[in-house]
């Protein structure tokens, strides 16, 4: 028996921010509350939006006290907000932790209580409300935040998500053109952690025949484009893709889970500040050269998806293929294959390893078990690096 969940209703293509304006209409919004970062409104891609918003007479306010990686404070006072504004609708423009932020104040905000009482780890409470509805409208080609059900917050050491139906996103507009203008860092990172949900997903004890169908479709189209995105990024074709390549990897992942990655990278992220896609980044192929022994078939394909030349003819020899087509993306990308770039050294490790043994949600998913001196290994091959 399987199940398959996603957005209500996921809008696609160039120019599908105009249809915010049918959407709206249809929850019969009166007081919109548009949730952005400061960079997105600087660089005005919130003016279509708020255009949309002012031709259907529909009154709103623009939230913009948004940071990267979101600690708790900055949650609740996104909480705060909405409850005083009186909003009966979400609009969300931004990268993940905009998308991720909204999700939980529409949902935490009719409910009692703040965000820390509905954490996976340590929360308490259980949502009886489900909230006022959200649009998600992703600026980035990477979290797949628009159609899941996950919102990642950071804690002093390490990340813990709220996670729960009510946080879905009623309408995901994924309209390519808002990721014209991503800086190449940025793409590159989100693009890597696209790739990861995709190639986590497939992996997943939980993946089921069509979460593979998407996780694959997926790899293909970030390998295939990323580079392009990234070191040409007026390439409206590879925006494009990456586009729908981000959106696969979402309902994928979102299915089936992560794992592995995610949950060595939530402490990296937590302690040093590491943006989330170039946790992942980091990590990702020395997780797979763990795990691939459990997985061979499935590691081999992904170097088939991936358009990686196999070496030799046996599945192992494919499979390390696809590692190496891993590392080798990564490198092009210009993100960094070791942690010690990031400031971390030798002494962090057991640190580093003790908290991602906490992430059971994710470890739960992977086909091979850890212990936790297979991530503290894991972690000595991320910072030693690349052979």
């Amino acid at each position: 028996m399987h199940k398959f969940v996603s957005p209500v209703t996921i809008w696609f293509g160039e120019g599908t921010v105009a249809k915010l304006r049918e959407e709206c209409e249809r929850f019969r919004a009166k007081r919109v509350a548009v949730f952005s970062d400061p960079g997105v409104v600087k660089a005005g891609l919130t003016e279509r939006v708020e255009e949309v918003l002012r031709e259907a007479n529909i009154a709103y306010t623009v939230y913009d006290r948004i940071v990267a990686e979101p600690p708790l404070a900055v949650a609740d006072e996104a909480v705060a907000y909405v409850r005083s504004e009186g909003a009966d609708l979400i609009i969300a423009l931004g990268g993940g932790s905009t998308l991720d932020l909204a999700k939980a104040a529409a949902v935490v905000s009719q409910n009692e209580g703040n965000v820390a009482d509905y954490l996976n780890l340590t929360g308490k409470k259980t949502f009886l409300q489900r909230g006022i509805p959200k649009i998600l409208l992703p600026t980035t080609a990477g979290t797949g935040s628009e159609v899941t059900d996950i919102a990642v917050f950071s804690l002093e050491t390490t990340k813990d998500v709220i996670t729960h139906p009510y946080l879905l996103a009623d309408v995901a507009i994924v309209d390519p053109a808002f990721t014209y203008g991503l800086p190449p860092r940025v793409t590159a990172a989100s693009g890597v952690d696209a790739l990861t949900h995709a190639v986590e997903a497939y992996v997943s004890v939980n993946a089921t025949r069509l979460t593979d169908t998407l996780a694959l479709e997926a790899m293909e189209r970030i390998s295939k484009y990323l580079r392009t995105a990234v070191w040409n990024g007026n390439d409206r074709e590879a925006r494009r893709e990456m586009a729908w390549g981000s959106l696969m990897a979402g309902l994928a992942f979102y299915n089936a889970g992560v794992s592995g990655v995610h949950a060595l990278a939530y402490p990296v992220g937590g302690l040093f500040h590491v943006p989330h896609g170039e946790s992942n980044s980091v990590l990702l192929p020395y997780v797979f050269e763990y795990i691939f022994p459990s997985c061979m078939e499935k590691v081999a394909n992904i170097a088939g998806a991936m358009g990686v030349r196999r070496t030799g003819d046996s599945v192992r020899e494919a499979a390390l293929s696809a590692i190496r087509g891993m590392h080798e993306l990564i490198e092009d990308v210009g993100l960094p294959s070791s942690m010690a770039a990031y400031g971390i050294g030798e002494q962090d490790l057991d640190r580093l390893a003790a908290d991602a043994m906490k992430q059971t949600r994710l470890l739960a998913r992977s086909p091979k078990p850890y212990r936790l001196e297979d991530i503290r290994r894991i972690y000595e091959r991320a910072l030693a690096g690349r052979s």
